[in-house]
């Protein structure tokens, strides 16, 4: 297992309050990994903070929206400077609003995109050029199902989760000169806060399980593996 032994690398989660960035902390830490877990909320990361601590791991809660390209620049320097290197980015923070296309208004879609689409790519940038100067980073980008299928009710959101499919494809061929790896891991429907409603629907829960040869839904520790691979 030593090749995928993470001791002494640094992994930022975005995202990390909840759902799957808590998912991506927690398997993160337990390889090894030191972490700064992000939030737009600050308070709300204390709970993870604890727990990642409790394993032995160094940990630093910053305040981060991926909106507000100040805000990035700020948390890729406070990282820096706590750990002097940043090796892994877990690109997580993302959200949605379920409309109907018909009801989708001009700030709806400019929140989805900003967030998923803009948002990833400018935090991507910021610590990859953290990244070069030292020839070697690992980024997981966060994508969905939605960045390969299209589904009703979800245009602003699939629109943004099949762009950072392409913006994935796109980075990993700007940076692999530098030893930099550019990945998009994308679950599916998995049970978290922002689609925890959907399971709430029998039918639709039945129409989901049917097509997934194990005949259930993706658990949550299912992404351990693959964000560990990925950042390894």
């Amino acid at each position: 297992m030593s090749a995928f032994d993470l001791s002494g690398k640094v992994a930022i989660v975005t995202g990390a309050s909840r759902g799957l960035g808590q998912t991506f902390a927690r398997a993160l830490a337990r390889a090894g990994a030191d972490l700064v877990i992000t939030s737009r909320t600050l308070s709300s990361l204390a709970p993870l903070q604890k727990e990642m601590e409790s394993l032995g791991r160094r940990v630093v809660p910053l305040e981060l929206d991926v909106r507000d390209e100040g805000s990035i620049r700020r948390v890729v320097a406070a990282a820096a400077k706590a750990f002097d290197h940043i090796d892994i980015l877990v690109n997580n923070a993302g959200c949605n609003v379920r409309k109907k296309a018909v009801d989708v208004t001009w700030d709806d879609w400019n929140l989805i995109l900003d967030t998923n689409l803009r948002g990833a790519f400018f935090v991507a940038q910021s610590v990859a050029k953290e990244m070069i100067p030292r020839g070697r980073g690992r980024i997981i980008n966060i994508g969905s199902v939605t960045s390969v299928f299209g589904y009703a009710g979800l245009g602003p959101y699939g629109a943004s989760r099949g762009g950072v499919r392409q913006l994935t494809m796109s980075l990993a061929a700007d940076w692999g000169q530098h030893g930099i790896t550019v990945n998009c891991l994308a679950p599916g429907w998995f049970k978290t806060d922002q689609n925890k409603v959907m399971y709430e629907d029998p039918e639709w829960v039945a129409y989901l399980v049917e097509r997934i040869p194990m005949g259930r839904p993706g658990r949550l520790e299912d992404l351990e593996g693959p964000v560990i691979f990925l950042a390894s």
